[in-house]
């Protein structure tokens, strides 16, 4: 059973009351402030923002460049339950980079000091940092930068020759790994895979913009939200472009140029969770996957089943994160059972 998998941690033990009690009120005021910050996720407003990634250079196939792509030099963090690091392992294994590039997976639940790294005995799907040692994910940025100050996110790639950070933005690490790498694969086919043709650079642009502002962020900008006007101001916009998506896909195989482009590795991690997570715990319950959008589902099946995507799509890291991480928004921690539509059903085209 899904939850009997999970270790519930225990609660905190109370404050010694041999310490003065100015001193017990300062810890406390402290350990508050630091729990407030990395789970407060709207802006004063009621409006969720994301962060800009701050790590923003290139690994290339030029061998003179400063993050030249050679094997086992670079280590992938990410975490099974983050649709944005999602993306990013799922380019690894359909590439074959999952033989060059090496990959640490967090544990799914994100408390106070951020995501975390468990033995696989502890968190079942959890893979520990056996690069850099680290406990936790921010351990990792503050050997980078030790002046960092922004969120601890995950994808991180990291080059183990240079100890640094080289990138902590989702899109342009799948773009590298589209392409960057390609010397380095001895599979034929893997290497002449491509997610961003050039013929086809503009159109997976455009869909990119609309569907990341109002799917891929829009369902945390609804989920986030703290305040109606703010929820009501997102939710909408996303169900208009499902809707629209779900249009483009009555009449396509994929959503740019009939073959499977990044456009649709990039929704795909969205509408894997939509259903089992964002339509209750982020109220985006208009409409789900697999009642309204029968396109969409067939492509997602599609795209499921090739080989190796699967493997990709961890639903107790997804479930377990959402549910228990997000306090303020659950509470209780209750995990809901249902997986959402099942993916490994056979494709039915309409």
């Amino acid at each position: 059973m899904f939850l009997s998998r999970f270790r519930f941690k225990p609660l905190p033990s109370p404050l010694p009351f041999h310490k003065p009690f100015f001193l017990q009120v300062a810890k406390m005021s402290t350990t508050s402030t630091a729990q407030t910050n990395i789970r407060q996720w709207a802006s004063k407003d009621g409006e969720f923002r994301r962060q800009v990634s701050s790590f923003r250079d290139s690994v290339s196939r030029n061998p003179n460049a400063q993050f030249a792509a050679e094997p086992n030099r670079y280590h992938l963090y990410i975490s099974w339950a983050c649709p944005w690091a999602h993306r990013t392992a799922i380019v690894r294994q359909l590439k074959g980079l999952d033989k060059i590039i090496g990959l640490s997976v967090v544990d799914f639940l994100m408390l106070d000091k951020g995501w975390k790294f468990s033995t696989s005995e502890e968190t079942p799907g959890a893979i520990p940092d056996t690069v850099n040692n680290a406990q936790y994910i921010r351990e990792v940025y503050f050997k980078a930068n030790p002046n960092y100050d922004a969120r601890f996110t995950v994808p991180v790639l990291w080059d183990k020759k240079l100890n640094t950070i080289v990138n902590n933005e989702s899109s342009e690490i799948i773009r590298m790994f589209n392409e960057e790498f390609n010397d380095l694969i001895d599979n034929e086919e893997q290497k002449k895979l491509n997610y961003y043709p050039e013929n086809l650079r503009s159109e997976i642009d455009e869909i990119n913009e609309w569907i990341y502002d109002t799917v891929n962020n829009g369902v945390y900008k609804s989920g986030f939200a703290t305040t109606q006007a703010a929820y009501e101001k997102n939710v909408y916009p996303l169900f208009e472009s499902l809707d629209r998506i779900e249009k483009i896909l009555s009449t396509n195989e994929w959503l740019v140029g009939g073959v499977l482009t990044e456009a649709d590795i990039r929704l795909w991690t969205t509408i894997v969770r939509f259903d089992p997570v964002y339509v209750g715990h982020f109220k985006c319950n208009l409409k789900t996957i697999e009642k309204d959008y029968p396109n969409t589902l067939r492509w997602a099946r599609q795209l499921y089943q090739i080989p190796g995507a699967a493997s990709t799509v961890n639903m107790d890291h997804i479930k377990g994160h959402y549910y228990r991480s997000h306090v303020q928004i659950n509470p209780t921690g209750v995990v809901p059972v249902s997986n959402g539509p099942d993916l490994s059903k056979p494709i039915i085209k309409s």
